[in-house]
């Protein structure tokens, strides 16, 4: 495995050639790191999935996947290294058993599928099902909620045992309890992996080694170790408007020529709301409000 799991090198991309998207996105990703993709709805954050499994082909610049162009692979071989837990669920009719050890080409044992389902919280709802693991889904597992959907789709995850998973965030179409469920089913999954999340909720990037801000299309910045500012402070990206418009102004006024991203603290303990801020060098800069 070389130092650098996945890198973009001066990437560029457009699904039309007189209308590029991404003109020169660079990052690198080291074994066992958590990318987290932020950025407004149509911002490019799928795109880059796309173009990391090689749905999209690049019309510049190079992907690698340890230390391999992604362009010397097949599209199978590539695939082999990624798994995915998406917003929307896909399991098809058939057993629980049959859905979950679908991610694979391997012979999966029923212990092994048991040691997955245990380990993200599956279990005890699939023994209450009738049939168990033997209990056969309707088309779209519409005989289960959306919650045990999201489990048994995590568990499958884990059974396939890739070397790099792709979340698109899985609980927003769920309840709180159930939403911590897949939140601690989650992190079984990542332990130990590298990972790109795709995130729409302020909690996802708390723990994230690096984050990529998208906007119309393009990679505009990258944040790398952001959470290892003094006093831990947790930035958050906000995707809507998040201060009121006679704040934002006088934010601009004290602070010309930056452009406001984002930003509040969740550390309640603290008085102080750090605020992210990017200059137009693309240039990081935090500033701190009473």
């Amino acid at each position: 495995m070389t130092e650098q799991l996945v890198e973009f090198k001066y990437v560029k991309f457009g699904y039309t050639p007189e209308n590029p998207l991404m003109t020169d996105v660079s990052f690198s990703v080291k074994p066992g790191q958590k990318i987290a993709i932020v950025g407004p709805t149509g911002a490019g954050k799928t795109t880059l999935i796309n173009l990391l499994m090689r749905f999209y082909e690049i019309d510049g610049g190079e992907i690698t996947v340890d230390g391999i162009n992604t362009k010397e692979m097949t599209r199978h071989e590539l695939r082999k290294h990624f798994g995915m837990v998406l917003q929307d669920s896909w399991l098809f009719e058939g057993t629980i058993r049959d859905n979950l050890k679908y991610s694979t080409d391997r012979k999966v044992s029923l212990k092994e599928i048991k040691a997955a389902t245990k380990s993200v919280y599956a279990d005890s709802f699939i023994r209450t099902m009738p049939g168990g693991y033997n209990m056969v889904l309707s088309k779209g597992a519409g005989n289960i909620s959306q919650g045990q959907r999201q489990l048994l789709t995590i568990a499958r995850a884990i059974i396939a045992d890739p070397e790099i998973m792709i979340l698109d965030e899985a609980t927003s179409n769920v309840d709180a309890h159930t939403e911590q469920a897949i939140q601690n089913a989650m992190a079984v999954l990542l332990k130990g992996r590298t990972s790109f999340v795709i995130a729409h909720r302020l909690s996802t990037i708390r723990d994230a080694n690096v984050i990529l801000y998208m906007e119309n299309g393009d990679c505009k910045i990258t944040i790398n170790n952001i959470f290892h500012l003094r006093r831990c402070f947790l930035i958050t990206f906000y995707f809507t408007t998040v201060t009121s418009p006679s704040k934002r102004v006088a934010e601009r006024q004290n602070a010309p020529n930056v452009s406001f991203i984002s930003g509040r603290s969740l550390n309640a303990s603290s008085s102080l709301s750090p605020v992210l801020l990017m200059v137009p060098s693309g240039r990081l800069l935090i500033k701190t409000y009473n």
